[in-house]
């Protein structure tokens, strides 16, 4: 089995220190064996903001957790003209990775993380040709049974967030065909601060049989109908267990859990399952 926490939306400089607290102690009650964080490390990619989010990483490696992340358009500067444009994640890749599109494999599951933030676009995220190439390459040289797992901040699909909509990426066409044609089995995204899993077949009729995971915002105080929550997924024999970890005021417990298994190219929900932990 192996067991990932999918953390979205820190927003380090709009966050509240009692939840990053909470986090920490429950991932040392959790075990995962990796840490996905969906992108938006901070508030306004301000340096004090980075050094915040990099001490909170440090601390989780510290604690022998394993830690892989994405940028988000938080992770942008914002008012610093000539620096957004000509140096955009300069800030990201000194205090959270130089890297902006990570893989790791686990046993049994391959995590690849691809950047959708652009300094052109204040909110909205977008996927560029060299990146699709990358996704087909890096999978491609992954085993059959392998459980494919694309992590980027913005959803590649358009997202129902209460009663309105979070747009998909740019260029969502061609991601699609080519996380159909990767085989890729499980998307996971944040940037709607909205906790939902989708079959990616209910989101676009022409999307191949992913499951699409988004995450909610786990510490900004920023909140769209939801309390911060952040997910566990297990992955073992050919199931995936969902399960959403809602702040209830004191501590992160298990609000929703359930259990999905491919069958014929889809997945299928079994039933609700029991809390990760």
């Amino acid at each position: 089995m192996a067991r990932l926490a999918q953390l979205s939306d820190l927003h380090f400089g709009a966050h509240d220190p009692r939840l990053v607290e909470a986090v920490e102690r429950k991932a040392d009650e959790l075990k995962p064996d990796l840490i996905v964080i969906s992108g938006d490390f901070t508030q306004r990619a301000r340096t004090e903001q980075f050094k915040e989010a990099c001490r909170f990483l440090e601390r989780l490696r510290e604690r022998g957790h394993e830690v892989i992340g994405v940028p988000g358009n938080h992770d942008v500067t914002l008012h610093d003209v000539l620096r957004r444009f000509l140096s955009p994640l300069a800030r990201y890749r000194r205090f959270i990775d130089e890297t902006l599109c990570p893989f790791i494999e686990l046993p049994g599951v391959a995590v690849l993380g691809i950047n959708t933030a652009r300094s052109l676009t204040f909110k909205d995220g977008r996927i560029s040709h060299e990146q699709i190439r990358f996704i087909r390459e890096t999978f491609a040289r992954i085993e059959p049974d392998v459980v494919r797992v694309l992590v980027t901040h913005h959803p590649l699909f358009a997202i129902p967030v209460g009663e309105q909509v979070e747009r998909a990426v740019g260029r969502q066409e061609l991601a699609l065909d080519a996380i159909e044609e990767a085989g890729v089995d499980l998307l996971l995204a944040g940037h709607a601060h909205h906790a939902s899993t989708h079959h990616a077949s209910d989101l676009v009729t022409r999307a191949g049989g992913a499951l699409v995971i988004q995450a909610g915002t786990a510490t900004s105080t920023r909140l769209r109908e939801q309390d911060q929550s952040f997910n566990v997924i297990e992955v073992e024999d050919g199931s995936v267990t969902v399960t959403v970890e809602s702040w209830s005021g004191n501590a992160f417990q298990a609000a929703d859990a359930q259990r999905y298994e491919r069958r014929g190219g889809r997945w299928r929900i079994l039933r609700a399952a029991e809390p990760a932990h």
